[in-house]
């Protein structure tokens, strides 16, 4: 399953698929169940994936026990916690596989051997990175400005396939309602939509 990895690789090089497959001919393949946590809540990041098949939510818990998810990982995203700004290196985040997942995992304290053999793959690295932060900026700052309904609307329209990959509840997280408010937002858009159509 390695050649999705370089198929996406290729976007940030000019390298062929055999000096590819070079670089992350180390580099393993993992896979988990459903259910099973990649990272708790507290704990130090050791690892970042890559997923290759599967679906990863991102989520903390508040004092009181409330769940609150800030992302969902699925094919072809990368997964890094970025805490190194943190005195204890200690996550915000816990990582749970909502489905069977398969990653590559890059191990974080061995990543600058990697680089020292293929300086190549640090500059790419980075662009992976760049790009993902492009994105992430840019979606945080429409959630910012938008209303629930809004941010429901561009999720039908930007990732519809975890509306049928995800729970409703954790769904309702994500845009920051309550399940039975996004019961109410799916209705009536949907009754929008029925009206338009007749």
């Amino acid at each position: 399953m390695k050649h999705l990895l370089i198929e996406y690789m290729k976007q940030f090089t000019d390298h062929s698929d055999a000096e590819l497959s070079d670089m992350i001919k180390d580099i393993p393949v993992n896979q988990f169940k459903k259910g099973d946590l990649l990272l708790s809540q507290g704990d130090t990041p050791e690892q970042c994936y890559f997923i290759l098949k599967g679906c990863i939510r991102q989520y903390a818990v508040d004092e009181h026990g409330n769940e609150h998810t800030s992302n969902f990982y699925t094919e072809n995203q990368s997964v890094t916690i970025f805490n190194q700004h943190r005195h204890d290196k200690a996550s915000p985040y816990a990582l749970e596989c909502l489905e069977d997942t398969v990653v590559i995992g890059g191990d974080l304290a061995t990543e600058q051997t990697a680089y020292d053999e293929h300086p190549e793959l640090e500059s790419m690295t980075r662009k992976m990175i760049e790009q993902d932060f492009g994105t992430m900026r840019a979606d945080f700052s429409s959630f910012l400005s938008s209303t629930p309904e809004e941010r429901y609307q561009a999720l039908v329209r930007n990732r519809p396939e975890l509306l049928t990959r995800v729970p409703q509840y954790q769904l309702a997280s994500y845009l920051g309602v309550k399940p039975e408010s996004l019961s109410r937002i799916k209705k009536r858009l949907e009754k929008e939509a029925t009206t338009l159509d007749d």
